[in-house]
């Protein structure tokens, strides 16, 4: 690295007309420097990736995405509820999710409810316009209610993936601070499976919902901290 930075570093004016684009160097900067900080940038981020290759992760493609599947989305996520009563209140008022769609289905005897964090007074006013807008949308919840399991006596509601046999785990939702929604969670008497502080991982949360569904609580720099921690330590 030193033999490359120093030959960068001799031949700086003959790389100026690279270097000019980036105005956003101050002027304070030589360009020898920009560009010294460019590349070990680069060269940072070459290593960052290397661990997200095809080489190091068998069975990943290693050409590029397939044209036919340049429009697909993750859209939605499905849980089955006992009472939508009880999962639209969790959903809309302890998550702040909205419901972007509600679609009936008599003959089956069965709902399904579609929440997401999306702006509602964009959706359009047209129901099958609206329903259009919501499968366009990114990471919705899907609600099942099959008619009758919120009155059934004898319903003891559905697996949620973390018992054996073990399967689905969790969603994740990013908050703006973990510390923050937990103890905003904990007021309002939210049941949870690790506080940020219990365990190993530190600074991240589980929490359940009302059938028991895992939800990861974490914010964008508590999951990095904790993705840091439990990265193979370098020699």
């Amino acid at each position: 690295m030193a033999s490359i930075l120093t030959t960068t570093i001799s031949l700086s004016r003959s790389l100026t007309t690279i270097i000019k684009p980036y105005s956003y160097a101050s002027p304070s900067i030589s360009p020898t420097k920009v560009f010294v900080k460019r590349r070990r940038f680069v060269t940072s981020a070459s290593m960052a990736s290397d661990h997200e290759s095809p080489a190091k992760n068998p069975g990943l493609r290693s050409g590029p995405q397939d044209k036919a599947t340049e429009k697909y989305l993750m859209q939605q996520t499905m849980f089955r509820i006992k009472d939508p009563k009880v999962s639209l209140d969790f959903y809309s008022r302890i998550l702040g999710m909205s419901l972007l769609k509600r679609l009936d289905f008599p003959d089956m005897k069965f709902s399904l409810y579609f929440m997401g964090y999306e702006d509602t007074s964009t959706a359009p006013s047209d129901s099958t316009a609206r329903t259009q807008w919501t499968f366009g949308k990114k990471a919705t919840i899907e609600l099942t209610h099959n008619w009758g399991t919120e009155k059934d006596p004898n319903f003891t509601g559905y697996h949620n993936g973390n018992s054996e046999p073990r399967g689905f785990g969790h969603i994740g939702i990013t908050v703006d601070d973990t510390d923050k929604a937990c103890k905003r969670f904990d007021e309002l008497k939210v049941p949870f499976v690790k506080k940020p502080e219990d365990g190993k991982m530190k600074g991240i949360a589980f929490i359940k919902d009302p059938d028991g569904y895992w939800i990861e609580i974490f914010d964008t720099e508590s999951i990095t901290n904790v993705a840091e921690a439990s990265a193979p330590k370098k020699d």
